[in-house]
């Protein structure tokens, strides 16, 4: 079998960048006029999704659930609501439909969920340059690389940030222009209820200067949902936070390096966990992976050689790099990210990165 790791001519195309600036409103407006078709077709994709897998009322009720959780975006981040009125106002969606694309999973939550990914953080020690880096392979539906972007957000106050997400959501993996990087996974607990929404967890983040101040941060939220994050700032400090609604728990680095999948690592969470069978194999098998790889490149590790270790497939169908009906299910690699918070640079593929070059994004100023 040919090792797909070797393949020389790999595709150059990639995620569309745009860059929003001004007060949060203007922002929002801004991002709704410069994508429009691809945040109608994202939320005509996440419907179908949805609908497929259960029978809704009306989109009128969806609307209205998506709404419930509008109250804790204003109490803790109300810029994001902001952003939210924007992007409703110049793609004529409904203020409930824009809000249904920022918390698909916790609509989801009653339903069979495929979202994976595999993440990691590398601090100077373990790195070849002293150069920290933090990213993931991002695994979701197929359709995802269709929708996605790479954002550069320029508030008029706060940090700047870039981030790769589906058009739509304000909110989803990235860095910010103080060196702080916050990348994320899936994982599942019982007890999600109405709250502040995990995919906006990442951004939230991203409004500090440092990880300890973005965990002071996350840890005093009402949040509705489980999530992991993964940080990683310039001075090389970093951690993963796993989150449940009501506790959260911190890895701290091992031999300059943490990497972690979907499925609980923390003792104090541990029985937390639901994945069970075969989804928890794949999530243990890609974490072992990911180790490994990691710690036998210690000191060696920089931006080539996390290219080549995200394009990983040895240990199929439970891979790194997920490809087209692995695993039996439709999620794919739909992104890879190589960041650099220290130096504002992210490198990000448009599929599985065995497949797609990566593409360096920077902030514009």
């Amino acid at each position: 079998m040919a090792n797909l790791n070797s393949i020389t001519k790999r595709s150059t195309e990639a995620f569309p960048f745009y860059r929003f600036s001004g007060t949060h409103f203007q922002i929002g407006e801004q991002y709704g006029e410069a994508c429009k078709d691809l945040i109608l077709k994202h939320h005509k994709y996440a419907l179908e999704k949805l609908t497929n897998k259960v029978n809704i009322e009306s989109l009128e009720a969806l609307q209205k659930e998506a709404l419930k959780y509008r109250p804790y975006v204003q109490e803790y981040a109300p810029f994001f609501d902001e952003e939210i009125q924007g992007i409703a106002k110049s793609t004529g969606l409904t203020l409930g439909d824009v809000y249904f694309l920022q918390l698909r999973a916790e609509i989801y939550n009653h339903f069979e969920s495929t979202d994976e990914c595999t993440t990691f953080a590398i601090l100077p020690e373990a790195t070849k340059n002293g150069n920290p880096l933090v990213g993931q392979n991002a695994d979701l539906p197929e359709f995802y690389s269709e929708v996605s972007i790479v954002a550069e957000f320029v508030p008029d106050e706060g940090p700047s940030q870039l981030m790769l997400t589906p058009a739509g959501q304000v909110s989803y993996i990235g860095i910010n222009n103080l060196g702080l990087g916050v990348f994320a996974n899936f994982i599942v607990c019982e007890g999600w209820r109405i709250g502040f929404p995990r995919y906006l967890l990442s951004r939230l983040a991203l409004t500090k200067t440092n990880v300890r101040e973005a965990v002071d941060l996350i840890d005093g939220i009402y949040r509705a949902s489980s999530r992991n994050l993964i940080m990683l700032d310039k001075t090389g400090d970093s951690i993963d936070l796993e989150t449940v609604p009501e506790r959260t728990s911190i890895i701290e680095p091992k031999n300059g390096l943490i990497a972690h999948s979907n499925h609980f690592i923390a003792s104090e969470l541990l029985n937390e966990e639901r994945k069970v069978g075969e989804d928890l194999e794949n999530s243990k098998v890609r974490l072992s992976r990911m180790r490994s790889l990691l710690e036998n490149k210690h000191g060696q590790l920089n931006v080539e050689e996390m290219q080549e270790i995200l394009r990983d497939r040895e240990t199929a169908p439970h891979t790194l790099c997920r490809m087209p009906g692995d695993f039996g299910v439709d999620s794919v690699t739909f992104a890879s990210v190589i960041a650099e918070p220290s130096k504002g640079k992210m490198h990000v593929t448009m599929g599985p990165p065995n497949h797609f070059e990566y593409k360096t994004y920077s902030f514009t100023k």
